[in-house]
C-alpha cells in the first residue's frame, strides 16, 4: 500500500500552472515538516514535494501562501529525467489525493513568517515551526 500523510508548512508560495490542451490545473509546492526529535537543540526538519491536481491545486493556491500550514494526505511517487548535462536525475515527491489547510495565507507584513536560502536553511523569522 502506497499512502502517506504529512503535515507542515509551505516554504513558498504554491505555483500554479494549467497542462496545455486539457487545462488541468497542477500545484507545486514543498512542505517542511518537522522531525520528531530535535538535533543538538535545534528542530530539524524535512523539506518534501508535493503536487496537487484539479479544484485542490487551485484551491491551495489562492488560499494558501508562504507559511501557511497544510495537512496532506496521497502517495509518494518516483519520476527521473535527463538534465541539460545528460545526468538522469530522480524525483521523490507525494502526489496529493487530499489537502487540508489548517491555516490562512499569510500576509506580506506577517512578522512569522520563515525565509529559507537556495539550501532551504531557515535564514528568518520568529518561530522554528
Amino acid at each position: 500500500m502506497n499512502k502517506c500523510v504529512i503535515t507542515g508548512r509551505i516554504t513558498k508560495d504554491p505555483e500554479l500552472k494549467f497542462v496545455p490542451g486539457s487545462g488541468k490545473a497542477v500545484a507545486n509546492f514543498t512542505l517542511a515538516v518537522n522531525r520528531r526529535f530535535k538535533q543538538e537543540g535545534q528542530q530539524n526538519a524535512d523539506f518534501i514535494p508535493v503536487v496537487v491536481w484539479g479544484k485542490q491545486a487551485e484551491a491551495t493556491a489562492n488560499y494558501m501562501g508562504k507559511g501557511s500550514q497544510l495537512s496532506v494526505a496521497g502517495r509518494i511517487q518516483t519520476r527521473s529525467y535527463d538534465n541539460k548535462e545528460g545526468n538522469k536525475v530522480y524525483i521523490t515527491e507525494i502526489v496529493a489525493d487530499e489537502v487540508e489547510f489548517l491555516d490562512s495565507k499569510k500576509t506580506d507584513n506577517t512578522s512569522s513568517q520563515i525565509e529559507y536560502d537556495e539550501d532551504m536553511q531557515q535564514v528568518g523569522g520568529d518561530i522554528p515551526f
